[in-house]
């Protein structure tokens, strides 16, 4: 930009001085050169000392500008480095500019996750090692009593082994279900399909096990209402809508009651399971689609299932494009699960 300026001024400016002395009358050529002379020095002194001024400004300008630039990406550097070191809560203070405000704040938000990743990573581990070591403590104490003598070598105690290598299997066929919804995975057999008939299977297959605990279950539709026609797959749907059931019976005292309801909503088609069970608090609430995470800590574990019923049927319900989502009043209080599926358009 300097040598820009010092060449058009070099060009351009003697000869429009010279136009304008001429103009003014002025033709003595010893006049005219004292007079370019003295306009070339002027001239040439203003624009250095003017140069010199930008420069020393500019330089002034940078070294502050970068300065400033310099303490924000280092602290992002810093909190970096802490965080690849495993200290999620660490957060980046506010910077000194909007981007890279905007850099710090979405650094802290991908922190925030890493934490919540890494916490439900080591409760997963945790409650897997728990999962397993309960069936094979319960093998081992079985094993050893068959060694001792303490029970015989009968069909009790093939009964109780058998049960448990169930209950493993049942758990690493769980495990790898939900791992496969969640990341899109799950085979897919989409058909045109009626919710409410859905919906009635559903409660056909559930119905013995809530005669057993006395516990009313009931269907509600509006036969006369909107279209409930779905895209969906019939028997993964069934798999969601029998594990809402089955948590619901689970949570159920016996002469409690279960209604599932078939609506549709604003493009939405949504089966409902309330019950006037034990209710889920505030604090759980947010978890409980959560692989492994039980409300009731000492709920036991052979009639409370794998834990991850719930995941597998919220990742169901997304790969399908709808919503699976839970509300509850409190313990006590009875809880309401809602699945949501695209109400087909039109009929094929």
């Amino acid at each position: 930009m300097a040598l820009t300026m010092v060449v058009v001024a070099a060009i351009a400016g003697p000869s429009l001085f010279e136009a304008h002395m001429h103009q003014a009358g002025q033709a003595n050529p010893e006049v005219l050169a004292h007079s370019a002379e003295a306009f070339r020095t002027a001239g040439l002194l203003s624009l250095t000392i003017g140069l010199l001024i930008a420069f020393a400004g500019t330089v002034i300008v940078s070294v502050l500008v970068a300065r400033r630039l310099r303490r924000s990406l280092d602290r992002l550097g810093d909190a970096a480095v802490r965080i690849s070191q495993g200290d999620y809560n660490l957060r980046v203070q506010d910077a000194d500019s909007r981007e890279l405000d905007t850099l710090a704040n979405s650094f802290n938000a991908m922190a925030e996750k890493l934490g919540g990743v890494e916490a439900t990573r080591r409760r997963l581990l945790t409650d897997l090692a728990h999962e397993i070591r309960t069936p094979l403590a319960s093998m081992e104490i079985c094993v050893e009593s068959l060694e001792d003598g303490a029970i015989d070598p009968g069909p009790e105690a093939w009964r109780i082994l058998t049960d448990q290598i169930q209950r493993i299997s049942r758990l690493a066929g769980d495990i790898g279900q939900v791992s496969a919804a969640e990341e899109g995975r799950l085979a897919m057999d989409l058909q045109t399909t009626n919710a409410l008939e859905l919906a009635e299977r559903a409660i056909r297959a559930a119905r013995d096990g809530y005669d057993r605990k006395q516990v009313t279950l009931t269907l509600t539709s509006d036969p006369s209402g909107p279209d409930l026609t779905v895209e969906a797959d019939a028997a993964r749907i069934g798999q969601v809508l029998g594990n809402l059931l089955s948590n619901a019976l689970r949570h159920t005292a016996p002469g409690g009651r279960v209604e599932l309801s078939v609506a549709s909503r604003d493009g939405w088609v949504e089966l409902q399971v309330a019950d006037d069970g034990d209710g889920i608090s505030s604090k759980h609430l947010p978890h409980i689609f959560e692989r492994f995470y039980r409300a009731d800590t000492a709920r036991d574990r052979e009639r409370g299932g794998t834990g991850v019923g719930l995941a597998i049927s919220r990742a169901i319900a997304e790969a399908h494009g709808g919503q699976l989502s839970a509300a509850s009043e409190g313990p006590g209080r009875g809880a309401v699960l809602t699945l949501l599926l695209p109400r087909r358009s039109g009929r094929s």
